[in-house]
Formats: structure tokens, sequence, C-alpha cells
């Protein structure tokens, strides 16, 4: 050891701003002004206070050393809590949140710096915790367990990279449930008082059973106009649509979903006119907050779903914008037998099962023909193809062609209707299927841009970055949020998780990998059983490993190495090499 070098036992904090480069591609400038606010104003006073200093800093992060970990940890807690304080008023897109690693170990110090080991695990730690929350080692948590009033979740043994053992972690974070969902991204819910929250229940049917179609449009058409108001956060159909097929409470409700408003109503038919009644309730105590009931004739159900889209706004925040209202509008069909067949379309396609792309294409191709401005409908015959690539119904020869008609298909919808954002996300897919990997996440983007809440968009945003082999960290950031705004939707599950795991596997996440690979097998996508066999030899696994390949091998034959380099979209790169030698290590044929 050189002059002027020496060893000591340390508390480590490695902090980290979570979505730099997304925050800084956005706004440089009120980015970093922002990031020195809440260094001057919060961090490094809390820093000062509990005996700290800082060691050095990154553009997006710290490094701090504290002489214990009881002072280090009741810093960094006070830290985030006073962020989710500041963050309240701020939009989630622009926030500003931290991940957070504390590590109690052995360190080289030279100078004011500080070397060896025990950075390297505070630094993975901090890679392991959820966005607003902390992440503490073994050695960390056995000197605070007992000294400080802190609710831990035992996040279990991790493998971490240039660490020889695995790290035991545990897990704290203020806006998310201690319970770990197992098989899902973990959760990056957001706090409900970061911003209102809504669920849209399924309207239901008085009298004419015959207009299911009606009331399950009128669902639809009010979720998706306030997911155009970036101050909301509004919970996907199919989430709304599942826990509403096991209960009415309200309270339960907002419980499981997280949400702090719950929107009930009814519809009622009776020849050429409708009736509709819809309520708005805080979820955390049943409280009636809005009425109101609705008689119009059968031919004004745009303006219907306009005035109910306003009064609910104005419910939730009365100081809303002009401009914010105006984004709830959007170009209704002008015939009113399309809007009747896209609603049936919609339904049969969410049907998800083997009969739906046949059933909804009809029923899109109806819409056209009745109304050939009718832009939602080009784009829903995109996800039709869409599902027929992603799913291999399509044979080989014919991909090509079939994915050029997407493009076409979703080109027109952005022409008719530009403020369309599941148009934008549609021709992203169809960009992602010709190997136009940064054209596919521009579009997407673009396509979020309209429809922030959108969690159909964000996971494929997520499922594009993974599947194309950038930005996993973001891939993942972009599931986890779809997850909290759709965490029960069973459609996407096998394509959410393969995207997880595939991120993992770019990260050396074995261990998460794994996780997400057995459940996306169990969610019906075959492919899970690949990633978590590549998770398996990635830990050194081989039996485990050839277990899950020769399970995916019974039930598909066909599968092997040169068909993986066949699927459409995915860059036959470094790592798609490097996962299939995995694989082939594990006896995945050539």
């Amino acid at each position: 050891m050189s002059e002027g070098t020496q060893r000591r036992l340390a508390a480590i904090v490695s902090a980290d701003v979570v979505g730099y480069s997304r925050l800084m591609g956005t706004d440089e400038i009120g980015t970093l002004n922002a990031l020195n606010a809440h260094r001057s104003e919060l961090i490094d006073p809390l820093i000062g206070k509990h005996g700290g200093r800082i060691v050095k800093t990154t553009g997006d992060g710290l490094l701090l050393e504290f002489p214990s970990v009881v002072a280090a940890v009741e810093c960094v807690i006070a830290a985030q809590e006073g962020m989710a304080e500041r963050n309240a008023e701020i939009t989630t897109d622009r926030a500003i949140s931290f991940r957070i690693g504390v590590h109690l170990g052995d360190v080289i110090v030279e100078g004011d710096d500080i070397f060896g080991d025990g950075v390297n695990v505070a630094a993975r730690l901090e890679g392991l915790s959820e966005a607003n929350g902390v992440a503490l080692s073994d050695d960390a948590y056995r000197q605070v367990r007992d000294r400080l009033d802190v609710e831990w979740q035992d996040s279990g043994e991790n493998a971490v990279k240039n660490i020889a053992r695995p790290v035991h972690v545990w897990s704290w974070s203020p806006t998310v449930s201690q319970e770990r969902n197992v098989g899902s991204p973990k959760s990056q819910a957001l706090a409900l008082t970061d911003k209102p929250s809504i669920a849209v229940m399924p309207f239901e049917i008085g009298g004419d059973g015959e207009s299911a179609f009606l009331a399950d449009g009128l669902t639809e058409d009010i979720t998706t106009g306030l997911s155009a108001l970036r101050w909301l956060v509004v919970i996907a159909r199919p989430s709304a649509m599942e826990i509403a097929s096991r209960t009415k409470d309200l309270r339960a409700i907002g419980k499981e979903l997280n949400v702090r408003y719950v929107l009930t109503g009814n519809v009622r038919k009776s020849g050429s006119r409708i009736r509709v009644s819809a309520t708005l309730s805080d979820a955390g105590s049943a409280r009636q907050i809005w009425s109101n009931r609705y008689d119009r004739f059968l031919e004004d159900i745009f303006d219907l779903q306009d005035d109910l889209a306003r009064s609910i706004s104005a419910a939730l925040a009365p100081e809303i914008s002009a401009a914010d209202l105006e984004a709830i509008r959007h170009t209704a069909p002008e015939n009113l037998n399309a809007w009747e067949a896209y609603q049936r379309g919609m339904a049969e396609f969410h049907a998800y099962n083997e009969d739906s792309p046949a059933n909804a294409q009809k029923y899109f191709e109806s819409v056209i023909e009745h109304d050939p401005n009718f832009g939602s409908a080009y784009s829903a015959l995109g996800r039709i193809i869409w599902w027929q690539v992603t799913r291999g119904t399509v044979p080989q020869e014919e991909a090509t062609a079939a994915i050029g008609k997407m493009v076409s298909l979703a080109d027109k919808a952005v022409q008719l209707d530009p403020r369309d954002g599941s148009a934008r996300i549609v021709l992203g897919m169809a960009h992602f299927l010709q190997g136009k990997h940064n054209s596919a996440i521009r579009e997407i983007d673009a396509g979020l841009e309209l429809n922030p809440n959108s969690a159909w968009g964000l996971a494929q945003r997520g499922c594009a970055r993974a599947f194309a082999h950038i930005e996993p960290e973001k891939a993942l950031e972009d599931l986890e949020l779809a997850h909290r705004l759709s965490p029960t939707d069973p459609t996407d599950r096998p394509a959410r998780m393969g995207a997880c795991a595939q991120a993992s596997l770019q990260l050396r996440r074995f261990e998460d990998a794994i996780r997400y690979g057995e459940e996306q097998f169990r969610a019906g996508g075959a492919y899970g059983g690949l990633n978590a066999a590549a998770g398996y030899v990635g830990l050194g696994d081989l039996g485990q490993a050839k277990k899950w390949v020769s399970e995916v091998t019974q039930r598909r034959p066909h599968v092997n190495a040169a068909l993986m380099r066949s699927i459409p979209g995915i860059p036959q790169d470094n790592h798609q090499e490097w996962w299939l030698g995995l694989l082939q290590q594990a006896g995945l044929p050539e």
C-alpha cells in the first residue's frame, strides 16, 4: 500500500438520477437547474447534518461516505421523502428521482477518494434500488434493523456484476407496497400525491343488452380522452375491466389499482335516445364527488363523450387550462355505423383468442367501407398484422409484404388524424419490424407525446428498446410504468415479460431474467423458457438451463437457433449471438 493510502470501514452511499439521459434530452437546462436546486436546498444540507461527506459527483450521481450506517440511512431516507414532497406538483416525465444503494464495507482511501469492493457493492445496490427508494446490503441492514423504525422488504440474494458472491438486498420505498409481485416488473408505482389518478370502470348496461358495444365504446373513448391530460394518471382499460369482473367495491378497486378516483356509469338505450349516468367517487372513502345524467339522441354520442370527459376533468382539477380541455377532443367518424363497427372490432380484438384477428379484421374493413376517413380503423388493421407477424402466423416468405402493408396502413392513419397517438405507435411498431429501430422509437415517442398515459404505448416502447438491444435500463423503466398503468392487463403480458427478460439479460441480471422468463412462459409465451434458460446458463446452472430448453423444444419442435435469427425486427448483433451461444450451451439445436 503506497504512502498516503489507508483502509477503513465505512458506510458507503451510491446515488443516481433515474432516467437522466431522457431528462437531459427533454430539457437540458431545466434538468440541470432542477438538480442543482435539489442538491443545494435539500440533499447537500442533509449530508452535512448527518456527518457525511461527498466523495465525488458525476453528472447524474453521487458517491458519499458516512461514519455510521445509521447516519447514512437516516440521511438517504430523509432525502427520498424530501424529494417526494418536492416532486408532488411536478409531472412524472420531468420529475427528478433517485435510486440509492447503501453498504457497510472496507474501503481503500487515497486522498479524498475511496476505492475497493465496498464502493463497487454500493454501486450495484444502487442499480437494484427502486426509483425513489433505497437498497441496503445485508451487512448494512444488520446495523440498522434494531435501531431505526423503518420497514424493510427482504429482496433476497442477487447476483451482481463483478462481485464474486451474491449480495443479499433489503429494500425500502416510500411509494411502493412492500409486497413483491413476483413475475411482474418491479413496481414503479406513482404516489397518489404525485398526480390525480383515476380508473374508468366499464359502464354498465341498462335495458337493451344488444347495446353492450355502446357502453364499451363510451368507456374506451372516455378513458382515451382523459389519458390525453398530462396531469392525470389513467389506468388502462384492460386492467379496469379485469378488476371489474371481480369486485364492485370502490375501496378495493382503489387499493388494488392504486388510484384516488373511480368513475362508474350506466348506459340505457331506448330507440334513438340514450341516457348515460356517470359518477365520480373518491376510492379511499367511497364518497361521491360528482355525478350527472345525460339524455341525448344517439347521433349526439360524440358530443356526449366530450361532455363527460370535460366534466370529470373539471371535477378533478378546477384550474385545468383551456389547452388541456382541448386535448380531450378527438376526430369523430362521419358515420355512426362506422363507429359502431369500430367498437365491435375492438371488442373482438381484445378477446385475444385464435379467432380474434379474423373477426376484428372484418369489422375494421367494414368501418372503412362506411367511412374511409376514420383513421383509427387503419391503425387497428395494422395492429392485426403486428399480431400475426409476431406470433408467426404469417408465412416467412410473406412477412415482408405484410409488414409493408402495416406501414401503409399506419401512414394512412397518421395522415387522416395527426393527433391520433395510437396511429403513431402502430407506425413505430411497423418500423421496428422493418429493422428501423431508432425510427420506431421516435414514432412511439411521438405517440406518447399525444397520449402519455397509454400503457400499451409505453409497453411497446419498452419492447422496442429491449428487443432492439438498446437502452435496456430505459426499456425497464417503460415497462415498469406500463405495469403501473395497467397492472392486471393479460393481453400483452408474454411480450412484456419477454422484453423485461431480454433487458435483464443485457444488463447481466440473470436472476431477474429467469424470473421474467418463467413468468413469460407461464403466460403463454413459449420463448420465455429460452430466456429463463439463458439466465440459468449465466448463473452457471446448466442443469436447469437444459430442462428449460427441453421444455420449449418439446412444445415447439421447430424452435432452433436459425429460427431465432429469422424473427423480424430482431437485430443480429453481438447480444443476439451471445444469447444464442448461451442457449446452445443448454442444448438448443442450430
